[in-house]
């Protein structure tokens, strides 16, 4: 291998070090010692009873591990918003766990849980995934309430989406294993089926000091809502058990149980594992954000057999387009293509832009992709769409509002993987967050911003020095260097992929080698959801 490939290498792996050590933190919750708490009070932690719950052996995909993620530093933190979620199976079944983290400020709601929630309910609800419940919560965390309860996207809007779900026939089952309080009482009772575990378990709309400040009536919160009492005398909860490993096996027998929905019609054949080494990939991918390479080498250590059946391969080249198979789906792949190329009219294009040839290649490919059944995979590296009088006199925006009428208004199953730069328009045009994937996952060598880094700060930092000089004032060109530099590390540290992932512009930070694991995880899922819409666009252009 050459020295340029060992630095790629190298880079690359110590990123996935570096998340690896992260995620590994991340898992301990509220720390060592509150997890110990759990265990005296004979609870398991959270991520015991998601371990316990889902088949053995089987694969799994976080969801948002990194939400909340350096945020809160005033209240201490929020480590994976106090909530873990997985796509996993349960009894074969493939399905949804969201499992309140009880170290973790006793499993309160921060605006983070919320917002996380809403998501593990938005990937049922799209995909018609079952969806399980493991509640040990708290509650809303109340320094904070005005950014989780009243909105549209707040904490009530779980519980219409639990409304929602069950008219879908969609089903919901929650074990009740701790505190689940006030307006936190209605998830696991609007779930069809509710188990409660005795003597950790309690629910109800106020605890016994509030139930005394309110109306003077002194109870205990045992007598009040626990396990005896919701299953001998209100009648609200279906089952009884002594322990959470109790609960949570009669989760998996309900599970067994159920009847299996109907699947899309996507083509899937035997899987093949790609011919060249997926594990190249740290040394393909390039260790600068500004050093060219070719995106085919990336797919081909991706795809299955390393076969890869590319669309007008001589035209438009800053976007690849293809169809190829991942775990034996087929795939319609489009990907940004960071190397320098020159058309047959002797114009230089630069890798990672989209220009007007290649937003139209893109555009029809992905019409193609709609009308055969077959599901996107969107790989990102693209600082945007090209800029310039050339550009603007060729009709750059009309031929990206194509590209992007194009994808917005897929019936198809749409996913997303970050690899390199995602920034401005080019994150829109290859279907960022705001555009519905069924999954967006990132790799440790993204960034995502409006613009680079470098740009941005020589742009603010512009703004900034004639907002200065309006006001008489003048500063030194050291001063302004120093500037700089606190604008980039500032604007630096947004563009971060983990800043991405704790606020949930991604669904995860992913290892580049778990990239067809999530890619066909995420097919699966969304083949229980059959389509039932015509494909259709809206105006276009031309």
């Amino acid at each position: 291998m050459d020295i340029k490939f060992n630095k790629n290498e190298d880079h690359n792996k110590q990123l996935v070090s570096q998340l690896n050590h992260r995620l590994e933190k991340i898992k301990l919750g509220g720390g060592q010692k509150k997890i110990e708490k759990q265990h005296a009070k004979g609870k398991l932690s959270v991520r015991e009873r998601v371990n316990y719950l889902i088949d053995k052996g089987s694969r799994v995909i976080e969801i948002a591990a990194f939400a909340g993620y350096g945020m809160y530093k005033e209240y201490g933190g929020c480590p994976a918003g106090g909530v873990v979620v997985v796509i996993g199976y349960v009894s074969g079944r493939q399905c949804v766990i969201v499992a309140n983290d009880a170290t973790v400020k006793a499993g309160a709601w921060f605006p983070i849980s919320t917002k996380k929630n809403l998501r593990a309910q938005e990937i049922a609800m799209e995909n018609k995934l079952p969806i399980i419940y493991l509640v040990d919560s708290a509650g809303v965390f109340l320094p904070m309430q005005d950014e989780i309860f009243p909105d549209k996207e707040h904490f009530g809007r779980i519980f219409r989406n639990n409304a929602k779900m069950s008219a879908m026939g969609i089903p919901q089952i929650s074990a009740i294993m701790g505190s689940c309080v006030a307006g936190g009482a209605y998830l696991p009772i609007m779930s069809d089926e509710a188990i409660i575990v005795n003597g950790t378990g309690t629910i109800f709309l106020a605890g016994s000091y509030l139930v005394k400040s309110a109306i003077g009536e002194e109870v205990d919160n045992e007598t009040l809502g626990g396990a005896e009492t919701h299953s001998e005398i209100s009648g609200v909860v279906d089952y009884m058990v002594e322990t959470d490993q109790e609960a949570l096996t009669k989760i998996r027998s309900l599970m067994s149980k159920m009847g299996k929905a109907k699947k899309a019609c996507f083509d899937r054949v035997e899987s093949k594992e790609p011919l060249k080494d997926p594990k190249e990939i740290y040394g393909i991918f390039p260790h600068k954000r500004d050093l060219p390479f070719n995106f085919h080498e990336i797919i081909e250590r991706l795809v299955d057999n390393s076969e890869f059946d590319e669309y007008k391969a001589n035209f438009g080249k800053t976007i690849i387009c293809g169809y190829a198979r991942i775990e034996g789906w087929a795939v319609g792949i489009v990907a940004n293509q960071r190397t320098i190329v020159k058309t047959k009219s002797g114009e230089m294009q630069f890798g990672g832009v989209i220009y007007s040839d290649s937003a139209d290649k893109a555009a029809h490919f992905i019409m193609n992709c709609n009308q055969k059944k077959i599901p996107l995979v969107f790989f990102h590296d693209v600082t945007g769409f090209m800029v310039g009088k050339r550009s603007e006199h060729g009709g750059i925006i009309k031929d990206g509002a194509k590209m992007v009428n194009a994808m917005a208004n897929s019936v198809v199953p749409k996913f997303s993987i970050v690899s390199g730069n995602s920034y401005g328009a080019g994150n829109y045009a290859m279907c960022g967050k705001a555009y519905d994937p069924r999954l967006i996952v990132a790799w440790p060598s993204s960034q995502l911003a409006v613009m680079s880094g470098a740009s941005a700060a020589k742009t603010l930092l512009q703004i900034q020095l004639s907002s200065l000089k309006a006001r008489g004032e003048e500063i030194s060109k050291e001063e302004e260097n120093k500037m700089l530099e606190n604008i980039t590390n500032k604007y630096t540290e947004q563009t971060s992929p983990y800043y991405a992932a704790a606020r949930l512009w991604t669904d995860a930070i992913i290892d580049p080698l778990e990239t067809r694991k999530v890619i066909s995880m995420g097919i699966e899922a969304a083949s229980h959801n059959p389509i039932k819409k015509k494909y259709k666009t809206g105006v276009i252009r031309t």
